[in-house]
């Protein structure tokens, strides 16, 4: 009993010393951890209480949780005097500012949001949908049934046998259509999948923006002149454009726009007037609604206007590249 007295007050002694020339919280957070730590001088000293005689435990008990006690309350009025010095630390204000960054837009939402802007300003609405589709929404209602052999153009990835990711924001207009009688006129921007490989010039997950305008006598003149006018605000006002001949399973006839704003011709668009099939999935009757329909890679339109020819670097979120495109 009589040496454990001893360790005691050379303990206390030495954790008065210690805790005088303590600067900081943390490093009185690693002498409470000396003293008090699940490993600590005073918790080790506890362990010593059972080589004692059962008559002089509970004096020793006592005795060292008077010292726990008295070191834990030290603590907290050092901790207490540390935080107080510490607001009141003088701030030079002759030191220059500290620079925080600014965040801004990731270029491919710019993109898009200026691609947007153009079709509102044109009379389009916004509309969305969800990423998880049903195959009647994503193909069947596009008149492409189980058996087509287009559904090969879309490497789709399916979570069960009838529902998917979306391959196209094109479901969208089907739902908008089961919805709202016509006129229509809408675009429907948004993230779409499909099973291709992560290179320079493809990605599993990419934007999309298409357009649906349904009314009565609507004509290909009139898709053409929508197009063009997008093209031109898209590019400046000396870009030129052309449709060549394509197909598409959900328009009859379908076209590809190609733009030309001086640097030579490159394919941006798919288009064409809605097929009658499409129609007749959502209850329109097709010999009195006609309408055209386009869809855009918003990926490829930001990567043409920046001059950016590897995909990738959109994903990466490598600061490096995107601080060079923050708006």
């Amino acid at each position: 009993m009589e040496n454990l007295k001893k360790k005691v007050e050379v303990l206390r002694e030495s954790f008065r010393e210690a805790l005088g020339s303590v600067r900081g919280l943390e490093e009185l957070e690693k002498l409470r951890v000396r003293y008090l730590g699940r490993k600590g001088e005073i918790t080790l000293l506890f362990k010593l209480l059972k080589e004692l005689d059962p008559n002089e435990r509970r004096e020793a008990g006592a005795l060292l949780n008077t010292l726990k006690e008295e070191v834990q309350e030290a603590l907290n009025l050092k901790k207490e005097e540390l935080k107080k010095a510490r607001g009141r630390e003088k701030v030079d204000l002759t030191l220059p500012g500290r620079e925080y960054s600014l965040g801004g837009l990731h270029p491919l939402t710019a993109v898009l949001e200026e691609m947007i802007e153009i079709f509102v300003g044109l009379g389009f609405k916004v509309e969305e949908g969800p990423e998880i589709e049903w195959d009647f929404y994503n193909f069947e209602a596009l008149n492409i049934p189980p058996h087509h052999p287009a559904r090969d153009m879309w490497s789709t990835l399916f979570i069960t046998e009838k529902m998917m990711l979306r391959t196209h924001t094109s479901p969208v207009q089907v739902r908008v259509m089961e919805r709202e009688k016509p006129p229509l006129r809408f675009i429907s921007p948004g993230r779409v999948y499909r099973k291709d490989a992560f290179d320079a010039s493809h990605s599993p997950a990419f934007y999309q923006l298409e357009g649906l305008y349904v009314d009565k006598k609507v004509t290909f003149s009139d898709l053409k002149g929508t197009l063009e006018l997008f093209a031109r605000e898209l590019f400046g006002s000396n870009t030129r454009v052309k449709f060549v001949p394509s197909y598409f399973p959900f328009t009859e006839p379908s076209a590809e726009m190609s733009v030309n704003w001086g640097k030579g011709w490159l394919e941006l668009v798919g288009c064409g007037m809605v097929h009658p099939a499409v129609f007749n999935a959502v209850g329109l009757d097709p010999d009195e609604w006609t309408g055209y329909a386009f869809g855009v890679g918003v990926d490829r339109v930001a990567m043409i206007k920046l001059g950016i020819d590897d995909i990738r670097l959109f994903y990466e979120n490598d600061l490096r590249f995107l601080r060079r495109y923050l708006r």
